[in-house]
């Protein structure tokens, strides 16, 4: 019985590899820079499974959105607004719910890292559910596009996060405010566009992407580079 299977479990095991490694690939990356200091293992991964459970909080979320908006005409722009609200909202609300409080949040760069294992746990589950429903055919795609732009919108959100957390231990309020605002603004305002240039397919699309990636990595080495805790 096992035998007839094994054919099947192998086929499962590539397509959880070709959605899952892309992010691990990332997560990789972003936990291996320059900064002031490591986090423990057992956190981070606790974290991707908080992306994880982000993900399944946004499916519920954006299926509510749905059905209160069928029958009534929305442009493009403002159901992609709509889920880059829901998703960003979703990562960033259990950010700051696991780790504003966190004794192991020292430094600036520690937002960042934060936010890019949740955004990537967030990322390879909703790889898995795209490749397992249409295949590896979008594993190529979404492991070029898709994963790096939920990095990237992490990055921003783990930049401005990790000032929030500063300003706060210095009890900088306004300052707290306004980096509490731009850590969730700035992602969303990014999301949007993605998902509006993405549903182009054009070749502009392709080099503003990568246009993006290349300051966002930039910026990833930068911030890891110029760390300080907070």
């Amino acid at each position: 019985m096992f035998i007839m299977f094994d054919p099947l479990i192998n086929i499962l095991l590539i397509y959880l590899i070709a959605a899952v490694l892309p992010a691990i690939l990332l997560v990789n990356y972003a936990n291996n820079q320059p900064s002031l200091h490591r986090q423990p293992t057992g956190i981070m991964m606790h974290l991707l499974w908080e992306g994880v459970l982000a993900a399944l909080i946004a499916l519920v979320l954006e299926w509510l959105m749905q059905q209160l908006v069928a029958g009534y005409r929305m442009e493009t722009w403002q159901m992609y607004l709509g889920v880059g609200i829901i998703e960003e909202g979703a990562k960033l609300y259990l950010l700051k719910k696991e780790t504003w409080n966190s004794p192991y949040f020292q430094t600036r760069y520690d937002g960042i890292v934060y936010a890019v294992f949740v955004s990537l746990g967030f990322a390879a589950f909703e790889n898995v559910k795209y490749v397992m429903a249409y295949g590896l055919s979008v594993a190529v795609t979404r492991a070029l596009f898709a994963i790096p732009a939920h990095m990237a919108f992490a990055v921003l959100m783990g930049m401005f996060y990790g000032r929030a957390k500063q300003a706060a231990c210095h009890r900088k309020s306004f300052l707290t405010g306004f980096f509490a605002v731009l850590c969730y603004a700035v992602p969303v305002a990014l999301h949007c566009a993605y998902d509006s240039m993405a549903s182009v397919e054009t070749l502009p699309f392709i080099l503003i992407v990568v246009v993006i990636y290349f300051i966002i990595f930039k910026l990833m080495r930068r911030e890891a580079m110029s760390d300080r805790f907070v």
